[in-house]
């Protein structure tokens, strides 16, 4: 049973463990005005809005892809769909611009792009910043549409504030009705109760004792897709969600010395942000290529890495960094560097009814740089075709403590270290690149698919070590060249 709030009303239903938010609204609760698109998260059409009580206790509103969000993650959450926005012919601010400017044609796509505009709006009441490019980008990546062009949904935003303030009357006290109190599965009586969802790591540990061959979901980005995509069943499903100790961030030094932050596994790209443009900014930029805002808010670090595709574009970088991980099981926990986590093809290093409890991730030592660099057929919201990861320091104007790694050139994501090799102690010169790009063919064998075929592969890495070497070279200038390198750069 899923208990939520539904637009200001409480809302109890009932939904099998692979129910995406989406198959909720339209087949069960007759709320139609959410679409769908694509079922995979790419196209922004069934947008909706989900309410958390923020630190004091004001509710926090995020978008999400409702085709691949679980159903039973609504449990004790808020929903906010484009039906629930208008009181009577009184728009929404996000509403009225959209008309005003014109910024729907076929309208299909409206209703996301105005629950998008909604979640802005709703931002910008908290914590008003100025609307920046890069801001409406990020805001309104991941809504397509195929009739305006765009610009007139960019107006639209722009303008929203210009606009009666028509905000629902059941918005602001939303807050003071809380949604039943949702039954914790993880501790319920029947063990064979299809989606838990624990809300400690000592629960979650029971429900993988219980349970351990049970699939386990976070943000769902990936997992969902064998739901619309492949019509999948699952007969149960483990939301980590809500386990305190898997949304923690805490600072820690490692025996070796290291300084860092463990990311608890459930902590999402959104939340995760913050930390990276302050430490790696070509990690935080990685981020805005690795998915749009929906994605964002609900995907997690800890779910790219149990994931193990080979494609995944954060495990290279982690790998480049030297991360860790600590995992939970029922017979406690360990650690491990995540060089040895990946063994083949989806195949991890995990036990049965094991975990990734968090990822530690190393404090920039001093003097080192990261470049991040990602090929794909579209720059924004595609998976990589190859993904080059490198950080270095250079010393006495030699490249020290090199660590190479790649994403979509093996089995798994893997460190170059044939590369790394010809690199290490050596100047960044014509000379030690092209023993490196040599190198490469001791490092990875690629494949063909359909993102590309092996000799692009192999020529991609080859030019992305070249564009490390030209990076390096010119750091010091200013040239338009430079420019150039560092805006596809990071």
């Amino acid at each position: 049973m899923i208990d939520f709030m539904l637009n200001g009303r409480p809302c109890r239903s009932e939904a099998t463990p692979e129910t995406s938010v989406l198959e909720l609204l339209r087949d069960t609760l007759g709320a139609t005005g959410t679409k769908e698109g694509c079922a995979s998260g790419d196209c922004g059409a069934c947008t909706v809005a989900i309410g958390e009580p923020g630190p004091n206790g004001e509710l926090r509103y995020h978008s999400a892809n409702a085709c691949i969000t679980p159903a039973h993650q609504l449990n004790g959450r808020y929903l906010v769909t484009v039906e629930g926005l208008a009181q009577g012919e009184k728009l929404h601010p996000a509403q009225a611009a959209m008309v005003a400017c014109h910024g729907s044609q076929c309208g299909f796509c409206t209703p996301g792009i105005v629950m998008s505009l909604f979640t802005l709006h709703e931002q910008q009441r908290h914590t008003p910043a100025p609307l920046t490019p890069q801001r409406l980008e990020a805001a309104l990546g991941g809504n397509l549409c195929r009739c305006t062009g765009y610009r007139p949904i960019r107006d639209a935003a722009l303008s929203m504030n210009q606009h009666p303030e028509n905000r629902p009357l059941w918005l602001d006290a939303a807050a003071e009705t809380q949604p039943a109190e949702p039954k914790n599965e993880a501790k319920a009586a029947d063990n064979d109760a299809a989606f838990l969802q624990p809300t400690t790591l000592a629960a979650l540990t029971d429900c993988l004792k219980r349970h351990p061959k049970a699939r386990l979901v976070a943000g769902a980005t990936d997992l969902w897709l064998e739901s619309t995509q492949r019509l999948a069943r699952f007969e149960h499903v483990i939301d980590v969600t809500r386990v305190a100790e898997l949304n923690d961030i805490d600072e820690a030094t490692l025996e070796d010395g290291r300084s860092g932050w463990w990311i608890g596994a459930a902590v999402t790209y959104s939340r995760l942000e913050p930390l990276l443009e302050a430490h790696y900014d070509a990690f935080a930029h990685l981020l805005h290529r690795l998915g749009s805002q929906q994605v964002r808010n609900r995907g997690t670090l800890g779910g790219n890495v149990a994931n193990a595709s080979p494609i995944g574009d954060t495990p290279p970088v982690l790998l480049a960094l030297g991360s860790r991980l600590r995992l939970v099981g029922p017979e406690g926990e360990r650690e491990l560097p995540l060089d040895d986590f990946f063994l083949d093809y989806k195949r991890t290093a995990l036990r049965e009814g094991e975990a990734i409890r968090a990822i530690f991730l190393p404090r920039p030592e001093a003097g080192q740089t990261l470049k991040v660099w990602k090929l794909s057929k579209r720059r924004e919201d595609d998976i990589s075709a190859v993904l080059g990861a490198f950080a270095y320091r250079l010393e006495n104007g030699v490249m020290r403590d090199v660590r190479l790694a790649f994403g979509g050139m093996a089995a798994i994501p893997k460190r170059a270290a044939s590369t790394e090799a010809a690199l290490e102690g050596k100047a960044p010169d014509l000379a030690a690149f092209q023993a490196a790009r040599e190198a490469l063919s001791n490092d990875f064998q690629p494949m063909s698919d359909v993102r590309g075929s092996a000799h692009y592969r192999r020529l991609s890495a080859a030019n992305l070590l070249e564009r490390l070497r030209l990076s390096i070279a010119q750091a010091d200038t200013d040239s338009p060249r430079e420019v150039m390198l560092h805006a596809y750069a990071h």
